[in-house]
This record gives structure tokens, C-alpha cells and sequence, in this order.
């Protein structure tokens, strides 16, 4: 395949020289195991607690409040867990959206086969939560608001501060998943009332395999993985210093880029958005326009199934997706566009394009043109646009 575009950033980001040269190291001459006592080892140690300083100046909060875990889910399932199990005595009840991640759904899910109840908020059009109905959710046995931070289909932002705020006044924990804003989005967790947060590296160009949650210190949760004593005795496990380290370069390089990278990607996406609805007929744009991630561009197209979407695309060297690659092998549509309101038919249509600093206007103008005539090819071959062409006809008539 000569020409290959990758617009796929949702699902994974290319590791950065800068992060790749900075994890070297840590595989083959700094390879000590960061718990010993002896010097060697104490270099690993360094490095990490360097990264946790990072990381900890990127959310403005205190290092001892940045725990790292494998993954954005593993950090997802111990907030939503630990605090199941630490609150269960004043109440079981948890508030969450029904757009979340899977991390977050499938942990509700469990819980409610031990006996707690969750309340899912619905969203709006645009996959805003709606903030009234999280309000009237609330009631005294409510321990923990689990909300994301952007949503990883649609890339619609949420009210976070807000929602944190009204979880305060209630004396209510505030978790939010920010996977994919982390990295992306300025956030300062203090001014933005969050409790707990969840963070992965591979989102913003860091390595797969590590993650991050923050936990505030008067939140007091039990350990996730008993064990050693690693990461003050909550979550046993040797460190994985290469990973930790790439974690924490890619944070330095996002704190440091954001704003040329954010104001490239909007003007990037934007340009894609605009270019996908003037020239591709019956076609809507999921997720809210302008408050939405930098990168990200949902699209449904009636008529068509996004499978075959996607793998014609993939023949023309442009790798997107049709939602969470987490979800990649169900044949359902999306519980997040049926949870904005579209129907089943619609909602099998669609193709998330997620876009990085890499990409070019080029590379875009490419990618709408085979896109139009992929479209096209698809629903020529669809009895269902057929017959919509012919009643469109008969009307006009």
C-alpha cells in the first residue's frame, strides 16, 4: 500500500520520538527493580517519582496523589471499586452517564450484581449530560458521580466543573474518566472539583500498558491489588519504569505543546467537518460542534453500514474507525449515538475520524474525496436508498 493516513488517534497515538528516546534507557542499562534499596535501583526510583512530579504539575495536584496503573480502565474500575466498598456503609448508590466507556459501564454493572444501584443519566443531542436529571438523581445514599471528562466517540466535552461542584455540595465523590482529554485539554483538578481521575499514556502519544489515577488525599479508598508495598501500599506490582517514564515524557511534551497542537487540530478538523457535509449528502455530524475535542470527527451516513465504510477506506490506505476500538468486534451500533437519539439504522452508519498534529490538509482533501465516492459506491448498492431516491423523486415530481 503506497499512501497510508492514519485517523485513528481515539483509539491509539503514535509514540513520540522525544517519549521512545526517553524510555530507552530503562529496558536494557537502568533495568533495576525501582523497590530495592541499592543505588542502581534508585535510579529507576528517580525516574519514576520524576514522572509522578510531572504528571502531578500537569493536573495541579501534590505527587503523593498521582498513583500509575496499567491502564486507563484498571484506574477507572479501583475509582469506581474502592469507593463502592469504602462508602457501602453510608449508602450504595452511584450516579453515572450513558455515554460512558465500557470501563466504566461494565464496572456499574458488576456493582449492581452486588447490590448497588446506579442511576445513568441521559444526554442530550449533542451528548451533553443533562444536568437536571443528574440533580434529581441524587439522593442521601448517593456516594460517587462518575462522569468523563470528553466522550471517546463523539469527543463532545463535558460541564465538568459543574457536575464536580454539584457533587461537592452534596458531599458526593467526583471521578471523572479523562482517557481521552488527558493530554488534550487543559485540566487543573482543583479548579475543576475532581476527586478522582483516570488517565491513560497511549492517548497522548506516550506508551500502551500505563495509566494514571488521581486520587485526592482526604479521599480515603482501600488498596486495588494486594501485594507489596508499591505506590504507598495501594496497588501492588512491579513498576513498569520504561512505561512510567514515557508517561511522564509525554506529559511534559503536551503541557508544552497543547495550544500550537489544540489550535491546529480545531482549524484541521474543522475543515474536515465542513468538507464532509457541504459534499456528501445526507450526512450529519454526531457530537456538539465547536465543544467537542480537537482531533475529533463523528459522522453518520444514512444508507450505508459503517463496516463497509471502514473497510474500503482501510483498501485506500485511510485507517478510521466506526467507534471505541474496545468495541470493535460487536455488531451493535453504539450505545452512545443511540444515546443521542439516533436510531439503529443511523446509527450503523457512522465513522469516527480522529485526527493528530501529524496529519495534513492534504492528507484531508484525500480522504473526503475517496470518501464521497465510497459513499456513493454504498448506497448505489443499497434497496433501501433506492427506494428513498424514488420517493424523494416522486415528491418533486
Amino acid at each position: 500500500m503506497s499512501k497510508f493516513i492514519y485517523l485513528d488517534n481515539a483509539a491509539t497515538t503514535k509514540v513520540k520520538e522525544e517519549v521512545y528516546e526517553a524510555m530507552q534507557p530503562y529496558w536494557k542499562e537502568l533495568y533495576g527493580n525501582a523497590s530495592s534499596i541499592y543505588s542502581f535501583a534508585g535510579k529507576s526510583k528517580k525516574a519514576i517519582e520524576d514522572a509522578r512530579e510531572t504528571v502531578a504539575k500537569f493536573l495541579g495536584a501534590k505527587p503523593e496523589e498521582i498513583y500509575f496503573t496499567g491502564s486507563g480502565s484498571e484506574s477507572d474500575n479501583w475509582a469506581l471499586k474502592a469507593v463502592a466498598f469504602a462508602k457501602r456503609e453510608k449508602g450504595k448508590h452511584i450516579i453515572t452517564s450513558k455515554i460512558e466507556h465500557h470501563a466504566i459501564l461494565n464496572t456499574c454493572e458488576y456493582l449492581e450484581k452486588l447490590g448497588y444501584e446506579i442511576s445513568y443519566i441521559d444526554v442530550d443531542e449533542y451528548g451533553v449530560v443533562k444536568m437536571d436529571e443528574l440533580k434529581a438523581a441524587i439522593r442521601e445514599d448517593t456516594i460517587l458521580i462518575s462522569v468523563m471528562f470528553a466522550n471517546n466517540e463523539i469527543g463532545t466535552i463535558q460541564p465538568i466543573k459543574e457536575i464536580g461542584s454539584i457533587a461537592h455540595e452534596h458531599g458526593i465523590l467526583f471521578h471523572t474518566d479523562a482517557v481521552q482529554a488527558y493530554g488534550h485539554e487543559p485540566i487543573d483538578v482543583n479548579q475543576l472539583n475532581i476527586d478522582m481521575l483516570s488517565a491513560s499514556g497511549h492517548k497522548m502519544n506516550g506508551p500502551k500498558g500505563v495509566g494514571i489515577l488521581y486520587l485526592r488525599n482526604s479521599v480515603k479508598i482501600g488498596p486495588f491489588i494486594h501485594g507489596g508495598a508499591q505506590e504507598r501500599g495501594r496497588r501492588a506490582g512491579t513498576y513498569n519504569t520504561p512505561a512510567i517514564v514515557g508517561f511522564g515524557k509525554a506529559t511534559e511534551i503536551a503541557e508544552r505543546e497543547m495550544d500550537r497542537r489544540r489550535n491546529y487540530e480545531t482549524e484541521l478538523r474543522d475543515y474536515l467537518i465542513e468538507r464532509v457535509l457541504s459534499e456528501v449528502p445526507y450526512t450529519r455530524l454526531n457530537g456538539h460542534k465547536t465543544n467537542r475535542l480537537s482531533g475529533n470527527a463523528n459522522f453518520s451516513f444514512r444508507f450505508i453500514e459503517g463496516e463497509s465504510l471502514l473497510i474500503l477506506l482501510d483498501q485506500k490506505g485511510i485507517a478510521g474507525s466506526s467507534g471505541s476500538a474496545c468495541t470493535s468486534g460487536s455488531l451493535d451500533p453504539s450505545h452512545v449515538l443511540l444515546a443521542i437519539g439516533l436510531p439503529h439504522e443511523i446509527a450503523h452508519g457512522s465513522l469516527r475520524l480522529t485526527l493528530s498534529e501529524e496529519n495534513t490538509k492534504e492528507e484531508i482533501d484525500y480522504v473526503v474525496e475517496e470518501l464521497k465516492q465510497i459513499v456513493e459506491r454504498l448506497r448505489n448498492m443499497s434497496p433501501l436508498y433506492e427506494d428513498f431516491v424514488k420517493s424523494e423523486k416522486k415528491q418533486n415530481d
